[in-house]
C-alpha cells in the first residue's frame, strides 16, 4: 500500500487509543492488558494501555452495530476493540466498494458509518454520496486528516453527518459515537394531517404513476429512485401545506426529526431538477426560509402570488 501523508499522525493517534478487552473470571472483572504494534514506515511503537472495567461483560449489552471503514489496519483495529469495550458490534472493512457491498447485503443492521475520508481507490466521499444517492440514511462520522473549512463543508454536502480531524482524542470519538446513536434512535413520530392517498398525478409536463414507478416530464420518460418517488409522492398528497424537515424525516424518511443531516437538501434539489421547468426558479416545490417546504400543483399566477414564490424561492 503506498504511503500517504496521513502516516505522519497515526502512531500519535494509535497511542491516544486506550484499547479495552473485559474478562469476566469467577463473576468479577479483571483489567486484561492489550498490546498493538503499529508500524510507521521502518519504525514502531507499541502500545499497552489497561482501562478500569465500568461493569462486567456479563451486564454488557451490544448497543449497536457498527461498521469501521479504515485502510490503515492498526488504526481500524484500535476502533473497533474500543467500541467493542462499549458493548458494540463492530464489523471492519478497509475500502469503499467493500464497505457498500457490506451495506447494500445488510444495510438495514447497521446502526452507524465511521468513514475514513483517504480510502484507496474510492474516497471516502464519494462512499458517502453512493449511500446517500441510494437513499441510505445510516448516520456517517467521517474521519480525516484534512482540517480546511472547505474539506469539512464538502463532507457535509455529501451527507456526512460529523466530521472529526485527526488526531483526536478516544474520548471524544466515543462521545461522537454515542450522540449519533442517539438521535437516530426511532423516537415518537410527529402528528400530521391525514391526507388521502395519490396513485396517478399530472401537475404541468409532469404525468406520475406511483404504483408502476413511471414517470414522464413533458412526453419523455425519466427515472426516478424509490425514495425520490416517496418524497414527490408524500408532497403530492400533501399540496399547499408547509412542510418542514423535521416532519419530512418523519415520515419519509422514518428518522428522528432532530437527526442532523443533508438528506432532505440533497433530495429537494434532484427532485427539482427532475419536475420544475427551471429548477433554479421553480414554481411546484418551494423553499419557505426557516419553515420548510411547500408544494403547489398549480403555480401561483397573481402578482401577489409571484411575489410570494420569488420570496420563497432559494
Amino acid at each position: 500500500m503506498p504511503a500517504r501523508r496521513k502516516d505522519h499522525f497515526l502512531a500519535k493517534l494509535s497511542c491516544r487509543l486506550s484499547v479495552r478487552r473485559l474478562l469476566s473470571e469467577n463473576g468479577r472483572c479483571n483489567d486484561h492488558p492489550l498490546t498493538i504494534e503499529i508500524h510507521v514506515h521502518h519504525t514502531s511503537t507499541k502500545l499497552t494501555s489497561t482501562a478500569v472495567a465500568p461493569r462486567c461483560v456479563e451486564t454488557k449489552i451490544m448497543r449497536a452495530h457498527i461498521l469501521v471503514v479504515e485502510d490503515e489496519q492498526h488504526l481500524g483495529l484500535g476502533i473497533k476493540y474500543n467500541l467493542e469495550a462499549e458493548g458494540h458490534r463492530v464489523s471492519l472493512v478497509e475500502d469503499g466498494p467493500s464497505a457498500l457491498r457490506l451495506i447494500e447485503h445488510d444495510g438495514n443492521s447497521i446502526d452507524l458509518v465511521v468513514l475514513d475520508l483517504m480510502l484507496p481507490g474510492m474516497s471516502g466521499y464519494t462512499v458517502c454520496e453512493e449511500l446517500r444517492a441510494a437513499g441510505r440514511t445510516v448516520p456517517v462520522l467521517m474521519l480525516s486528516a484534512r482540517t480546511l473549512a472547505e474539506d469539512r463543508t464538502r463532507g457535509f454536502d455529501v451527507g456526512a453527518n460529523q466530521y472529526m480531524s485527526k488526531p483526536f482524542e478516544l474520548d471524544e470519538l466515543l462521545s461522537r459515537v454515542k450522540n449519533l446513536l442517539q438521535i437516530a434512535q426511532p423516537g415518537t413520530a410527529t402528528k400530521t394531517p391525514r391526507s388521502e392517498s395519490v396513485e396517478e398525478i399530472q401537475f404541468g409536463k409532469v404525468h406520475v404513476n406511483f404504483p408502476t414507478h413511471q414517470v414522464t416530464v413533458d412526453g419523455q420518460r425519466v427515472k426516478m429512485t424509490p425514495k425520490e418517488l416517496r418524497l414527490l409522492k408524500y408532497f403530492v398528497e400533501n399540496p399547499e401545506r408547509v412542510i418542514s424537515r423535521a416532519e419530512l424525516l418523519t415520515q419519509v424518511w422514518e428518522m428522528p426529526g432532530n437527526m442532523q443531516t443533508r438528506a432532505v437538501d440533497q433530495f429537494i434539489v434532484r427532485l427539482r431538477k427532475l419536475i420544475e421547468p427551471q429548477p433554479s426558479e421553480p414554481i411546484h416545490l418551494l423553499t419557505l426560509r426557516d419553515a420548510g417546504y411547500r408544494f403547489l400543483l398549480q403555480p401561483e399566477t397573481t402578482q401577489e402570488g409571484s411575489s410570494k414564490t420569488q420570496a420563497a424561492s432559494d
